[in-house]
């Protein structure tokens, strides 16, 4: 099946929606956490973003016929995202200075409360996400598989692993395979993620959210190429951040493997195997086939 909306337009829509519900959820770190480490809190979910990742919970929970209101769920995904922004950007980490056109958190702030703030996120999400499931009257056996999906793909499995082999990496000569599990892993875990945490609110089955969750991977896995092809190619003030970080710390990346044509003819092929995923899958799957569209032809 095929859908007539446009992605653009719903993605600008999602992020009309998920903003005021992330600067509440701001607000209530501020209350929480006394002194700069709620105001870090408050500071980076305030940052402005594409909110690509919340967009994908809601086009999953669409497709699968969800009604309700998901966005305080895909919220949650955004918070856990928005963390590990932050500590990548950390010294020890990227030593980055700048993130979506502002400081980055430990420049803003400091090191430590920049730290710390990424990881009062992480049960900070949790709230959010079951604020966001009881908003949605899931059942408890739902909620809970939600939770595995999201924890997972940001834990040691998934999204830790990759930033864990990102950094041992760095200076190091890897295979082409290799570099794909680190991305699949560091990039394509959340992204996968939220889309089947948006069919699994929507009661889809084992099968299609499996479906969902290899979809994710590829788009994710094709978003991080473009990711490395605009770091080689753009300047500061088109990606609001900085770029060139990659070939400066010696990291690994699709450019270096590949050539800016053969990463990006990489990434299109990613998002055209994406696509191919959904094609078995009864539902309107039109929205997440535009994602595809997106991901490999973003300029930021």
């Amino acid at each position: 099946m095929t859908s007539t909306t446009d992605w653009a337009g719903f993605l600008a829509a999602t992020r009309s929606a998920v903003e005021p519900v992330l600067a509440a959820w701001g607000d209530r770190a501020r209350e929480r956490y006394a002194g700069p480490v709620g105001e870090a809190i408050a500071y980076s979910l305030d940052s402005p973003g594409k909110r690509f990742r919340p967009a994908l919970v809601v086009a999953g929970y669409g497709a699968f016929g969800g009604r309700g209101d998901a966005i305080e769920l895909a919220a949650a995904v955004e918070v856990v995202h928005t963390y590990s922004l932050v500590h990548d950007d950390l010294p020890c980490m990227d030593d980055d200075d700048l993130r979506r056109g502002r400081p980055t958190t430990h420049r803003a702030f400091d090191v430590p409360t920049a730290m710390e703030a990424g990881f009062q996120m992480v049960p900070l999400s949790l709230d959010v996400l079951m604020s966001g499931t009881e908003r949605l009257g899931l059942p408890v056996e739902r909620v809970s598989r939600i939770g595995v999906e999201l924890y997972q793909a940001a834990g040691a499995a998934g999204m830790i692993r990759g930033q864990v082999l990102d950094l041992e990496a760095e200076g190091k000569a890897i295979t082409l395979e290799e570099l794909i599990d680190l991305h699949r892993a560091k990039t394509g875990a959340l992204i996968a993620a939220s889309v089947a945490i948006g069919g699994l609110a929507a009661g889809a089955d084992d099968e299609a959210v499996a479906a969902l969750r290899r979809y994710g991977s590829d788009v994710g896995l094709a978003f991080q190429i473009v990711d490395d092809v605009l770091d080689a190619t753009m300047t500061s003030d088109e990606l609001g951040k900085t770029p060139g970080k990659d070939a400066e710390q010696h990291k690994a990346n699709f450019v270096a493997a590949l050539g800016v044509d053969g990463a990006g003819a990489e990434a299109r092929r990613y998002a055209t195997q994406a696509v191919d995923q959904l094609r078995d899958l009864p539902v309107d799957s039109g929205l997440l086939e535009e994602v595809a569209d997106f991901v490999v032809s973003r300029r930021s």
